[in-house]
């Protein structure tokens, strides 16, 4: 479970302790295992120091704290605050990651042959979606559902999602796709085969909190293959 120390402190000196850190950063290069972290100053008590490190675990954080060089930056934090640091051991009992789940949802809902909702909650009605499969970029949430349809038309599919990452206003998932082949596309025929893609999915939030821009790279041309689109080509 992750698991995120807090450190208070108070300091007139932030930029020796900003110093300090990025000292410690340098020398924990490769050893260090905390996954996150951030550093605020109170706007209220520009004195009030409050640094957030995440651990994917307690056990991760201690490994951590045992480093000699974390010791020797404690040292040199409590020289340079006005009072002895605080530290706050928290376990993580509940987590949102909105951009991620979005994703997540976006995906699940393009997998399958149920009736494609409308998305106007998760999609903006602005939405630009740039596909390899259409070399002009698809603009508005009904162009982009009529792209999805034309998918979903041709392939009983289901995405599986490897990995999802994301920061600020963006968000990446890297998946699997595995579906059968069971209407036109491309002009091909249906064949009935089963087929297989990797890809990735690059997706921007807008301020409203909706996808507002979406890239997609997927293996094209492996697709055409295994559909036998390229056997004239390869004879």
């Amino acid at each position: 479970m992750t698991f995120v120390q807090l450190i208070e402190c108070r300091t007139s000196r932030f930029d020796e302790m900003n110093r300090l850190i990025d000292t410690w950063v340098e020398r924990t290069g490769g050893k260090r295992t905390a996954t996150h972290a951030l550093v605020g100053k109170d706007r209220s008590d520009g004195a009030h120091i409050v640094e957030m490190v995440e651990f994917p675990s307690y056990e991760d954080a201690m490994r951590n704290s045992n480093l000699p060089e974390t010791d020797e930056v404690f040292r040199g934090m409590v020289a340079l605050c006005d009072e002895m640091p605080a530290f706050t051991d928290l376990e993580i009992v509940r987590e949102e990651r909105p951009a991620e789940a979005a994703v997540r949802r976006l995906l699940g809902t393009l997998s399958g042959a149920a009736e494609l909702g409308p998305l106007n909650d998760l999609i903006d009605e602005d939405c630009h979606s740039h596909d390899p499969i259409n070399p002009q970029t698809t603009i508005g949430l009904d162009a982009i559902r009529r792209e999805f349809r034309m998918w979903r038309d041709a392939f009983d599919s289901a995405f599986t999602i490897e990995d999802v990452l994301a920061q600020d206003d963006r968000a990446c998932a890297r998946w699997s796709w595995s579906a059968t082949h069971e209407g036109e596309f491309l002009g091909i025929a249906p064949t009935g085969r089963r087929v297989t893609m990797t890809g990735m999915t690059l997706v921007r939030f807008g301020d409203n909190g909706k996808i507002a821009e979406l890239w997609w790279q997927h293996d094209q041309l492996g697709l055409l293959q295994q559909l036998g689109a390229l056997d004239e080509l390869e004879s």
